[in-house]
């Protein structure tokens, strides 16, 4: 393959059918009396979609084993990996705030287009919704909200003409990771939103995996560091 020319960018949004991967029982990292941490798999929605056959979701899945469990963050439907559930309203309001006081690291691993020249560094753009295409998100200096992402460069494949990246969002914008790495001239590979659509359709999906999260447990305030084993 050779690098990308131009931005990569379709002219329009494509439709997205839902399709979810069928249910073949949860898999649980972790879990006590406040929490539930299960590798999501790609393709999957973290919570119900707006319209009829979008019910099926990670929520719901996990809510057959465990009926108290409540949303605290998400994962795009097409990311695979760490998502963390609470259990009960008042574990879900106490890590609720941890993420929204940074409290929580993530790190993402993906495969990008190209082959990366540094092997680390931050991409510092801030994003806005692109209203006439959303659910995209793009790149707005003027009205962009502030976004930070670290990436550190794994290995590269001259000839795949691909990058494994490690990346962690310091800011939780939607999109982020993927227009980040749009932007910097390595769409993630597989992905039909963002990245050359010809291109894009020969992979069978995002190569975006949240692979790890450390956070103070909501009750003990101890340190939990968990992994999920990268699929691609």
């Amino acid at each position: 393959m050779r690098p990308l020319s131009g931005s990569g960018l379709p002219s329009a949004t494509p439709d997205v059918i839902y399709s979810p991967p069928p249910d073949e029982g949860l898999d649980v990292i972790y879990h006590d009396e406040a929490m539930v941490v299960v590798n999501k798999p790609s393709g999957l929605l973290s919570v119900p979609g707006r319209g009829d056959g979008r019910e099926d979701c990670m929520v719901s899945r996990v809510m057959l084993d465990f009926s108290d469990a409540l949303i605290v963050h998400r994962l795009d439907m097409a990311t695979s990996g760490l998502l963390v559930l609470a259990r009960g309203e008042d574990m879900q309001r106490r890590l609720s705030m941890l993420f929204q006081d940074r409290r929580v690291s993530k790190r993402y691993v993906a495969l990008v287009h190209g082959l990366m020249s540094q092997d680390a560094g931050e991409v510092n753009l801030p994003l806005i919704t692109d209203w006439p295409h959303r659910p995209k998100q793009m790149v707005c200096h003027e009205r962009g909200k502030p976004s930070l992402t670290r990436f550190s460069v794994d290995s590269r494949d001259a000839q795949l003409w691909q990058t494994r990246v490690s990346l962690e969002p310091v800011t939780g914008r939607s999109h982020q990771l993927r227009v980040h790495m749009l932007a910097s001239g390595h769409p993630i590979v597989g992905d039909p939103l963002y990245g050359d659509e010809a291109l894009q359709s020969a992979w069978p999906r995002l190569m975006l995996h949240a692979s790890e999260i450390t956070l103070p447990h909501p009750v003990t305030g101890v340190d939990l560091a968990l992994r999920c084993p990268v699929p691609f």
